[in-house]
């Protein structure tokens, strides 16, 4: 019997146990992008609070795309001196970290879809490719592709939102054509121990089947080239109730059955017992988690002690309000 609290390996990375920490917008950077102490100490009290892996909050991988505040830069090498030093932090806790990497689109694209070139389309994949080489350079287990919740990458895959006609668009095949090529990329410029993973959309608000067959499509083609992680997130909508545990559970299940690569499931994880009972009864192989994690760092630890302790976390989101996403019942 498999439980949440085994050592496992993602290529030849060793795990812990089973639980990460998903990336999550911590609005507490300033217009630098350079990390600060305090952001490290977040980081620091999360390895010390039992997680196996952490992802980072999302790090910007060109300048013109800062388009949200607060969040960590990774486009320039100058970046790297202060990520080793988190890295190593990490590592002394005996917990992994993978950088999240976005382009969330320039500030006139928000505002109105633009049709990029192809020439600008590959000016993007190479620094994917660039930023991956950065996080190796900082002592990165891997890198995780940011292809959900609406940027960049996932519009790409969402039928509502790629009306393109060329070798990016029009099928299944093209509308996963830049992430595939984003992977080829960055394995062609970094050791094969270093991991790359991605996230992405299940589901969204609108077009919930073909965005499905989308997703699906997509593992399927990033696990046949090698890929080690695929992360399953989505978009509440009116099929699924928001207080849902394990609320995308179904449909990564799906995928888990079509890939032969590990798959983490975020969103509403909650109860050691539930995530026991899908662990042991599906291919899903990891529960990422956020909010928990805000108000309690040390979340894992307590499971271990006592698996049917309850989070403290109510869902209230009130934390993304306040600079540093701070639980308003810890301020």
């Amino acid at each position: 019997m498999k439980t949440l609290f085994d050592e496992t390996m993602i290529n030849k990375m060793k795990i812990k146990n089973r639980i990460i920490r998903s990336a999550t917008w911590e609005n507490m950077i300033d217009e630098s992008g350079k990390l600060n102490n305090e952001l490290i100490k977040i980081y620091e009290d999360l390895a010390k609070g039992g997680v196996g892996l952490i992802i980072t909050g999302t790090a910007y991988v060109t300048e013109d795309t800062k388009t949200l505040s607060g969040h960590m830069g990774i486009n320039n090498d100058r970046f790297i001196k202060d990520y080793k030093k988190l890295t190593d932090i990490v590592h002394s806790h005996d917990c992994r970290i993978i950088l999240q990497a976005n382009y969330a689109g320039k500030d006139e694209q928000m505002l109105k879809p633009i049709e990029l070139t192809q020439e600008e389309i590959r000016a993007i994949i190479k620094s994917f490719g660039d930023t991956a080489v950065r996080a190796e350079k900082a002592g990165f287990d891997g890198i995780q592709i940011h292809a959900a919740h609406g940027f960049f990458l996932s519009q790409f895959l969402s039928p509502e939102d790629n009306k393109r006609m060329d070798e990016y668009g029009g099928s299944l095949e093209n509308n996963s054509r830049i992430i595939l090529d984003l992977y080829n990329e960055i394995r062609e410029r970094i050791g094969e121990n270093f991991n790359i993973f991605v996230k992405i959309n299940c589901i969204d608000s609108i077009n919930y089947e073909k965005t499905f067959e989308a997703c699906k499509y997509t593992c399927i083609q990033l696990s046949k080239k090698g890929i080690d992680g695929i992360e399953i997130s989505g978009e509440i909508n009116k099929k699924l109730s928001p207080y849902t545990e394990s609320i995308f559970r179904d449909y990564a299940t799906k995928i888990a059955e079509e890939v032969e690569v590990p798959i983490i499931l975020v969103g509403l994880n909650r109860r050691p017992a539930i995530m026991n009972e899908i662990l042991n009864k599906t291919e899903i192989e990891y529960f990422a988690i956020s909010r928990p994690l805000i108000r309690q760092p040390e979340l894992v630890n307590i499971w271990q002690e006592d698996i049917n302790k309850m989070p403290k976390c109510i869902s209230c989101n009130k934390c993304f309000k306040t600079v540093g996403n701070r639980c308003i019942f810890n301020l």
